[in-house]
């Protein structure tokens, strides 16, 4: 299923519909601020465990999208200066990784200590995880070469995800170019990987 949500303004209709669907469980793919994404609640392990399927992947290639700053210390440990680095990249197509602190689900550790941080510029992206109460685990939907547009038009996402995703959402044609990756974890700033945001505010 589809539900078309316009990243100017959003239909507040459109958006419930998408976050009842998290608060039963499911997953959805939704657009950021770089690549689509794939999303579920932090709070909902069956989801995650769905999620973990549909990516074949272990827990370092999860991050959890947050909508406020507070709302990170809450889940992971935030020192000064990464709280003042924060500020001045997020929102923004960046995943910080952190180290996690108790409250921090197990099944979205997956017996890691550390977790990527994600609060993207988008409208979208924003307002569910707002509406929802609760952060959302998030990974992004792969760009296979030869084949991005399977990652980049939603309609050609929900015919290849359709069957294993509750819905997509539908916010316009998606970017090809991921986000900036930085360590947090060791105290001084790590670049894993460059990509879009601008890597001098670090």
């Amino acid at each position: 299923m589809i539900v078309k949500i316009y990243d100017k303004n959003p239909s507040e209709k459109a958006l419930d519909q998408v976050v009842q669907t998290l608060e039963r469980g499911g997953v959805v793919i939704y657009p950021t601020d770089s690549v689509y994404a794939f999303g579920c609640s932090l709070q909902a392990p069956k989801a995650i465990e769905t999620m973990r399927r549909i990516k074949g992947k272990v827990a370092e290639e999860f991050s959890v999208l947050f909508d406020s700053l507070s709302r990170v210390a809450e889940y992971c440990r935030v020192d000064n200066e990464t709280f003042k680095l924060l500020k001045r990249a997020l929102p923004g197509p960046y995943v910080f990784l952190l180290n996690a602190s108790s409250r921090m689900p197990d099944k979205a550790l997956s017996k890691r200590k550390t977790i990527g941080v994600r609060m993207p510029d988008n409208t979208i992206a924003q307002a569910l995880v707002e509406r929802l109460g609760s952060p959302m685990l998030t990974t992004s939907v792969d760009i296979v070469a030869g084949e991005e547009e399977y990652a980049t038009d939603p309609e050609l996402m929900e015919e290849r995800f359709g069957a294993e995703v509750a819905l997509v959402v539908d916010g316009g044609y998606g970017s090809t170019e991921q986000t900036t990756v930085v360590d947090l974890t060791s105290g001084e700033p790590e670049l894993i990987r460059e990509g879009l945001g601008d890597i001098s505010i670090l």
